[in-house]
């Protein structure tokens, strides 16, 4: 089946599933979520540090966030050349980007007004980030619905992790509100990868191999992001074992892709290499586990004057 067949035969999916996410998906407005009564000018206090009322793994997390939503003029520049923009395909591309953008809008204003991170390296970084854009993998669609399963589900993960680390409740209330949307994106591409699945097994369970293998968040070119990283999986707001634990195994069990039958020699073979990097996965979830714990332990004894966040 070529491209352009799986983009026509998964085109009904779309429209029934895109009608689905619009009767299902409630309107809310980002300046609901917002204490601005908090707010003050910086040009007459300017940020201090101490302002902010997060943790530095918090803090983390929160730019990690954000900055992954500001490069959505590249996300949508992308998903519009897999999919299109004529139809229900091109509805739909708007319409993620239309509700994505709410979320980085939200969560800017929320730092910004409880002076949560540096507004200056918060911009800085976010030029920086939004010039290098955001590469993509030179997938073919069927690879790009499958990782955006797989990713949209990690983002949900990991905004709703973060505001439960904020320790406010203002904050856990906008990451969960934002969770809500990022939870109905993973289910409408779901929806699709387990249609691929009947329509040409093969090739899907190939496509789920190497996108699971290859994986990575949208997020890697930020600069910092290894560092910033780092925290939030010392954290444990989001790490090998949530990756494995909330977001490979789940979908994998939901798809039954390492049951589904019907598939040639080589869809076959990456079915059982995915077998075997799932238990890799969750192997080396164990040693970033134990490496944590003894590294928060080394901290804990030497006081929180020595403390690493990084």
């Amino acid at each position: 089946m070529t491209e352009l067949d799986l983009l026509a035969e998964l085109e009904p999916v779309v429209e029934q599933n895109l009608n689905r996410h619009l009767a299902t998906a409630k309107e809310w407005f980002p300046h609901e979520y917002v204490p601005w009564s908090a707010g003050r000018d910086f040009d007459a206090e300017p940020w201090e540090p101490g302002q902010s009322r997060l943790s530095p793994e918090a803090q983390a997390a929160l730019e990690i966030n954000l900055l992954t939503e500001d490069n959505l003029p590249s996300y949508h520049h992308i998903i519009a050349e897999r999919f299109g923009l004529d139809g229900p395909w091109g509805t739909w591309v708007h319409r993620w980007t239309a509700e994505e953008g709410r979320h980085g809008q939200a969560l800017r204003d929320y730092l910004l007004v409880t002076r949560g991170v540096d507004p200056i390296g918060l911009e800085r970084t976010r030029m920086a980030a939004v010039e290098i854009g955001y590469p993509g993998r030179g997938d073919d669609p069927l690879s790009s619905v499958v990782y955006v399963t797989f990713q949209e589900l990690a983002t949900r993960v990991a905004h709703r992790n973060a505001g439960r680390a904020c320790g406010d409740p203002v904050a856990d209330r906008l990451l969960a509100r934002i969770a809500v949307d990022e939870n109905l994106h993973m289910v409408f591409y779901r929806t699709l990868v387990e249609t691929a699945l009947k329509l040409d097994p093969s090739a899907t369970v190939i496509a789920v191999e190497r996108i699971l293998r290859e994986f990575a968040m949208p997020g890697r070119g930020i600069p910092g992001f290894a560092r910033r990283s780092l925290t939030v999986a010392r954290a444990g707001i989001f790490n090998l074992r949530t990756h494995h634990d909330e977001v490979a195994s789940p979908l994998l069990r939901y798809l039954k892709v390492l049951d589904t039958g019907g598939l040639d020699a080589q869809a076959a073979a990456a079915q059982e290499q995915l077998g075997g990097f799932m238990a890799e996965l969750d192997r080396a979830a164990a040693r970033q586990t134990e490496q944590i714990e003894a590294a928060n332990a080394r901290d804990r004894a030497a006081g929180p004057t020595t403390r690493r966040t990084s």
